[in-house]
């Protein structure tokens, strides 16, 4: 390190704290794991929902009711604008109604059940990176 007048001066380290160990990280690391895993699954213990906020039972109805209504009317709003476009109508806003209404219904009884987190690509990649983590032999295998 220089000086204000251009000498050079040694550095040393004087940090009276010793990093924490390999052990310390690991338990601090898994004691984190688990508490994200209780958060995913809805275990919290301080009695709130996924992300920290309070569940209300308000709540919980109006974010099923929109999923219900935003699955029909994108399906209707893609059948409109295919019957537009072909000169179909009004066969293809039909279809496609039924169609996003079957979408919003099955979301949300995915989220009534909450299943929405533990369904999918997202889910599957994180149950195998969680097996990598925990050093399961049979993961090791399917590489």
């Amino acid at each position: 390190m220089r000086t204000d007048d251009g000498r050079s001066e040694m550095c040393t380290m004087t940090d009276p704290d010793p990093p924490p160990s390999l052990e310390e990280l690991d338990t601090r690391l898994r004691a984190a794991r688990a508490r994200e895993r209780e958060v995913r699954e809805g275990r919290n213990p301080d009695g709130r929902g996924s992300g920290g906020r309070s569940v209300s039972g308000l709540g919980v109805g109006m974010r099923l009711m929109t999923e219900i209504v935003v699955g029909f009317g994108v399906g209707a709003a893609i059948g409109w604008q295919l019957d537009v476009w072909l000169g179909t109508k009004p066969w293809l806003m039909l279809v496609w109604l039924v169609l996003g209404g079957i979408a919003g219904i099955m979301n949300a009884y995915r989220q009534a059940k909450g299943l929405d987190g533990t369904v999918g690509l997202g889910a599957a990649i994180d149950r195998r990176n969680e097996r990598r983590h925990d050093g399961d032999p049979d993961d090791a295998e399917n590489e």
